[in-house]
């Protein structure tokens, strides 16, 4: 946002608001190229010995540039003006083409920060300025000539002091020049700030003389075939260039020209304005008058101004919409780009302006089409690369970055999310379609050229991705302004599910462009999974909007197939949704029947079970946990058979990958929740069981063979043989609680998957080395002692007593087998042995 204007040079004041760097003729005044004061003393003294001598000599040249280092520091006294206007005028001097535009900055130094001149000296001034023009301009002017001219005109024509007849000289001379040379800007556009601050200044003088004429160049100058091309910058410097213009005139009570820009500018413009300047100059005037609201001025005439000002505004987004047809955001109209930066921009820096549909439309187009064209650079990235063509450049996409517009971007989202909360409904309507399918867009075309581009050119990935962040947080703002308007009582509940549905489809789209926590995307979330979590259609139309099985596989755009082996878990972008649907899911997991949970859901999650991110499989293993642990179905017999069947494959898969993959805290939720959950009994849990020792007795061997002292300290280094033991233990304490339960009311003792597991365990603690065996059991007797199980713990102790004295007596037999190399007994077959120890025990 602008500054108020309280630099004493006006052009570097509208340099700094518009983004624009500066540029030779701004005299670089930073500290850090400052001349010092003997330097700048010695400049001085070189320039009377110029005059003295009748001769500017080539050191001379760098005598200006010294003192025009010190721009901001310097002050030109009266005796300083007074020789440079000898010499300026000197007809003993032949002075270089170069010379005048360094001469006329020093006048103007002395102009802008000069108190009280000597008016004699301010005639002289002026009578020089007009014989320069006269007799030099013609033949050695130059781009900067005329912008320096054209600076010390206007700056002449603002200043208190300077004598009426002198000012309207000044003004008549102003307006030639800029009616006559204005091609001389298009030459050289870095001097542009430099010429609207000398009409600012002129337009600001207390002469009215020429004041219309000055603001038809000011607004016809861009639509001229030869003159400057109109830009974002540009646009800038008009609107603040008007603001500290309307600015200057409110704080002196000025009504007049206030009235003549209501009326000549923004109610009955010419047919030769152009609509970019005229739009920017309106947004100036809002400006003003808000910032003025509270002045002694008139209200009156500061309402017709700011009334004037929203209706041209409003006037030209309505023809832009026309045009379009709506929002759009594929035109590569240049004019139209544009003008939709220049709305976007006016209106975030215009303070608050009354809502209404065109000015909504066009912010959406801008915001999706100029500020994160995302759509744009995918197509010509893919271009880019399977044509070899240079059609897009990094530097292109890092100006963008470096952008006013683009810095503006959270600004602008905030306007259009103002402007969202009061439109019509229509018209919200149409922009939040627009807003979810461009969240659809991205995902698949920043899906492509990120598997396209890593690796091969990380630096424009990059680029692209930090406008995607941006456009990330632009859709979160918008959504939450959706959810606050939409999820009450004044609409039908199926507007609420579907806009809802829509809502999380989108984020997941987006989920791979949130690089941070923001409170605004997780009340967002939780506000709209309330709604689904109540309905049964709304959860399966978001559980069927992920992506199929084969599309996670099998990527179906040959024309990147032909360059690249495609592997579905270095898919970052595509890892990022289903991780989404795997996180927001299991809200939700009690609307989700068997047949779309086996059909969708199933497939998916023993996919993702084998990613080598952690965080993706651990929340594979809690969609698992979730459906495990849900409740009543329509047909429940339906849904407790697939839990049952989904055990088999989940531990097949789970201990597979383990160690490596899986996650063991992901896993042993999985095994607590199907033993907790599945009917009691159930051949599933007998399964889980044997699976789960078979692999420990398989791991144990394998570690023993290369660590043989790992028994020493069970509470040391984890290895993966320790963890699946605990978890064994830990399942003695948790199966056949529902049998359990049972027999406490009817005296049953048959607790038969706990004696199961009471048997292979017995089996694996035998095969361990006699360090293993000692603290195996002494965690069992930790275990047993601190149950307050009164049914299961009598069976407990007998047997771990049984279990004790068997390894204080097997001590050869377990050391025969656990040599290296030895036969290892098989837990998960009825071998004799383990018969004998279950009919021992």
């Amino acid at each position: 946002m602008a500054r108020q204007a309280n630099s004493i040079f006006l052009e570097e004041w509208l340099r700094n608001n518009s983004g624009v760097s500066a540029n030779i003729t701004s005299r670089q005044s930073s500290a850090s190229s400052s001349s010092s004061a003997r330097a700048i003393i010695q400049a001085w003294t070189d320039l009377r010995d110029s005059l003295q001598n009748h001769r500017f000599q080539p050191h001379h040249l760098p005598s200006l540039k010294v003192l025009l280092n010190s721009q901001t520091s310097l002050h030109v006294a009266d005796p300083q003006a007074k020789l440079l206007l000898s010499i300026i005028s000197s007809r003993n001097l032949d002075l270089p083409s170069e010379s005048y535009p360094l001469l006329l900055r020093l006048l103007y130094i002395w102009v802008r920060k000069s108190f009280k001149p000597s008016p004699a000296l301010i005639d002289l001034a002026v009578e020089v300025l007009t014989n320069v023009f006269d007799a030099e301009f013609s033949v050695k002017k130059s781009p900067f000539f005329y912008a320096e001219g054209l600076l010390l005109l206007g700056a002449f024509s603002f200043a208190p002091y300077v004598p009426e007849k002198s000012k309207m000289a000044c003004l008549q001379l102003l307006c030639g020049l800029l009616e006559g040379e204005y091609r001389l800007v298009s030459s050289f556009e870095g001097i542009l700030p430099d010429m609207l601050a000398g009409i600012g200044y002129a337009l600001s003088s207390t002469v009215d003389v020429h004041f219309v004429r000055i603001l038809n160049s000011l607004f016809e100058i861009w639509g001229k075939e030869d003159g400057p091309h109109a830009t974002v910058c540009y646009g800038l410097m008009i609107l603040h260039l008007i603001e500290w213009v309307i600015s200057g005139f409110i704080k002196s009570n000025y009504t007049q020209k206030i009235e003549v820009i209501s009326q000549e500018i923004l109610e009955k413009p010419k047919e030769n304005y152009v609509p970019f300047a005229l739009l920017m100059g309106a947004a100036g005037a809002l400006r003003a008058s808000a910032k003025s609201a509270t002045s002694g001025m008139g209200q009156g005439i500061l309402s017709r101004l700011r009334i004037s000002a929203e209706n041209l505004i409003e006037s030209v987004a309505q023809d832009l919409i026309s045009k379009a047809g709506g929002v759009s955001t594929s035109d590569d109209n240049i004019a139209s780009s544009l003008l939709l930066q220049c709305i976007s921009l006016a209106l975030a820096r215009s303070g608050s302006l009354s809502s209404n549909r065109p000015l909504f439309l066009c912010l959406a187009s801008a915001l999706l089409k100029e500020i994160f064209p995302l759509q744009n650079l995918y197509m010509r990235v893919h271009k880019y690369l399977h044509s070899n063509s240079s059609e897009l450049k990094r530097n292109e996409v890092r100006e963008h970055l470096d952008s006013v517009l683009f810095k503006e971007a959270g600004v602008i989202a905030g306007v259009f999310c103002n402007q969202y909360a009061l439109v019509d409904e229509e018209s919200k309507c149409i922009v939040e379609d627009v807003i979810w399918d461009y969240c659809q867009d991205i995902y698949l075309g920043h899906r492509r050229v990120a598997l396209l581009l890593r690796g091969r050119d990380d630096e424009l990935l990059g680029v692209l991705e930090k406008i995607a962040e941006s456009a990330f947080l632009m859709v979160v703002l918008f959504t939450l302004s959706v959810t606050k308007h939409r999820l009450n009582s004044k609409f039908p509940h199926e507007t609420q599910i579907e806009t809802s549905v829509r809502i999380l489809v989108s984020f997941s789209c987006v989920e791979y462009f949130r690089r941070m926590r923001l409170s605004e995307y997780m009340d967002t979330i939780r506000g709209v999974v309330v709604s689904v979590q109540e309905n049964e259609s709304a959860c399966v139309s978001f559980v069927e909007s992920m992506p199929s099985y084969a599309d996670l596989t099998n990527w179906q755009d040959f024309s990147v197939l032909q360059k690249m082996e495609y592997i579905w878990y270095k898919d970052e972008v595509q890892t990022a949704r289903i991780l989404f649907y795997l996180r927001v899911i299991p809200t939700c997991i009690e609307r989700v029947t068997a047949p779309i949970f086996r059909r969708v859901l199933a497939p998916t999650m023993f996919l993702y079970m084998g990613h080598p991110n952690k965080k993706v499989a651990r929340a594979s293993h809690s969609m698992f946990v979730g459906f495990i642990s849900s409740g009543k179905d329509s047909d429940q017999d339906e849904r407790v058979s697939l839990k049952e069947q989904l055990v088999f494959y989940y531990m097949e898969r789970s201990l597979a990958e383990y160690p490596g993959t899986t996650p063991f805290k992901g896993m042993a939720s999985g095994v607590v929740a199907l033993v907790r959950h599945l009917p009691a009994g159930s051949p599933a849990i007998f399964y889980c069981i044997n699976s789960l020792v078979v692999k420990a007795d398989r791991l144990c061997g394998e570690v023993f063979a290369y660590k043989a002292d790992i028994w020493k300290n069970w509470q040391g280094e984890s290895e993966p043989c320790k963890e699946i033991i605990e978890l064994l233990l830990r399942l003695i304490s948790l199966v056949d609680t529902q049998a359990i339960c049972s027999i406490a009311c009817h005296n049953v003792l048959d607790i038969e998957v706990l004696s199961n597991l009471m048997k292979l365990l017995a089996q694996l603690i035998m095969n361990l080395p006699k360090d293993g065996q000692n603290l195996v059991l002494n965690e069992l007797f930790s275990l047993v002692a601190e149950s307050d199980d009164v049914t299961r713990k009598p069976n407990l102790v007998s047997w771990l007593q049984s279990l004790s004295y068997l390894c204080s007596q097997d001590t050869s037999r377990v050391a025969n087998s656990t040599e290296v190399g030895g036969d290892r007994n098989s837990v998960s077959a009825q071998a004799t042995n383990s018969s004998d120890l279950h009919a021992r025990l």
